[in-house]
């Protein structure tokens, strides 16, 4: 159905940029094409100081969008200020170089109508190579794509602006979540992310990554997480900065971290069934002991050292399986462990013994490619617990996979 011509729009998109004009034109001219009529939307662009001329570009070519011009580069957080003029009853969050697909606005609209707790519609993410992109939680949203009841957005304060870049996403999802919004990934709506090299400089989003993420776990999770978070995300990014070549950087970001995330007056935990609703900890137990009970497990590789590798570990531990070792295609090397695991490549874990791989990522858009990957190189079942089915008795105890069950 066609939605009404209204004097208000029905849907603002929000766009940060900086030193994309050519993209960014291309973007915009898509815009036009998601299927609303001229007067059911609107566009605003912050323009963070690009020195190539992309403001006057906007201005002269595009004319109905909102330009507002700053000058200097205050990273993707300044769609708050675009927010701040935003008039739809809904938000929806793109890159400077990501469109959604025609019919995805519509769909949007729909979901949000349908269910009025929903907070956050996350699209379905593909890349220039036909791959996926998410988040590595299920409920936390994506930059590049995602709708926002206005709101639900706006009474959570928007991005956190004094992280510039980086996590700024896990903040916002968890304060749409502590509301008792939901944050959800729906399979019918897509948006095309162009991935356009920038001036982004990695050794500065290996510090930010590092900051950014030690000041989320230390201010925002319940008392008895925070720590052990805080540590399991910065072991982890130890060893992407160590391949990187970032080690320096590594340093900073730890030393900047810890000093914001002591900032005992800015903490602002989030209870405990929200940390269920985003960790499901609770939910990736019950699924593992349906896995291991269904395939008799005792021994078992996890596929990926991904971000939320400890809720897995957890679980094996509560469970009593043997974690023979950790294959990963990014992180392997010499003397590299987790909790006393070593991190291996894929090959060598093929060559351990154990009963299944298990897929330790619940990553949206991750899971089905890197299974299909794993189980033609061996005979031994390679499981994603995203598919593995509990009893009702068993998730009559856990309800957070029933409230946020559209990503999987």
């Amino acid at each position: 159905m066609p939605l009404a011509i209204t004097s208000t729009p029905r849907v603002s998109f929000l766009i940060s940029t900086y030193n994309r004009k050519t993209v960014l034109l291309d973007m915009l001219a898509r815009i036009a094409q998601c299927g609303l009529a001229d007067s059911d939307y609107e566009i605003i662009v912050v323009d963070n100081a690009s020195p190539d001329g992309t403001a006057d570009a906007i201005a002269a070519k595009f004319p109905q969008a909102q330009l507002i011009r700053l000058d200097r580069n205050l990273g993707p957080t300044t769609k708050n200020i675009a927010l701040s003029r935003a008039q739809g009853r809904y938000v929806v969050f793109l890159d400077d170089d990501s469109y959604p697909l025609p019919g995805s606005i519509q769909r949007m609209i729909e979901h949000f109508e349908a269910d009025p707790k929903l907070g956050a519609a996350v699209f379905t993410v593909t890349l220039p190579d036909g791959s996926q992109e998410s988040s590595a939680y299920p409920n936390v949203f994506i930059g590049c794509g995602t709708g926002f009841r206005r709101c639900a957005v706006e009474a959570a304060g928007g991005l956190p602006e004094d992280f510039l870049m980086q996590a700024e996403e896990y903040v916002l999802s968890l304060r749409l979540l502590d509301a008792r919004w939901k944050v959800e990934h729906f399979s019918d709506l897509h948006v095309r992310h162009l991935k356009t090299p920038g001036a982004r400089r990695p050794g500065r989003v290996t510090r930010l990554d590092v900051r950014n993420n030690l000041t989320l776990a230390l201010q925002m999770l319940p008392p008895q997480w925070a720590l052990t978070m805080a540590v399991d995300w910065t072991t982890r990014y130890r060893l992407i900065a160590r391949s990187k070549g970032h080690r320096l950087h590594f340093v900073l970001g730890m030393i900047q971290g810890i000093w914001r995330g002591l900032k005992l007056w800015k903490r602002r935990p989030i209870d405990d069934w929200t940390f269920q609703a985003f960790s499901h900890f609770d939910e990736i137990e019950l699924r593992l002991a349906s896995a291991a009970a269904q395939h008799n497990l005792q021994r078992v590789v996890f596929i990926d050292y991904g971000k939320n590798i400890y809720a897995y570990w957890r679980a094996a531990q509560k469970l009593g399986l043997t974690v023979v070792a950790i294959a990963d295609r990014n992180l392997a090397g010499p003397l590299r462990f987790y909790r006393g695991i070593p991190i291996l490549t894929d090959q060598q874990a093929r060559q351990q013994h154990y009963d299944a791989a298990i897929l330790a990522n619940f990553s949206p858009a991750h899971a089905r490619t890197r299974v299909e990957s794993w189980s033609p190189m061996d005979i031994r079942p390679a499981i994603d617990l995203q598919s593995e089915q509990y009893t009702p008795a068993q998730a009559q105890n856990n309800p957070a996979p029933a409230i946020h069950a559209a990503w999987g």
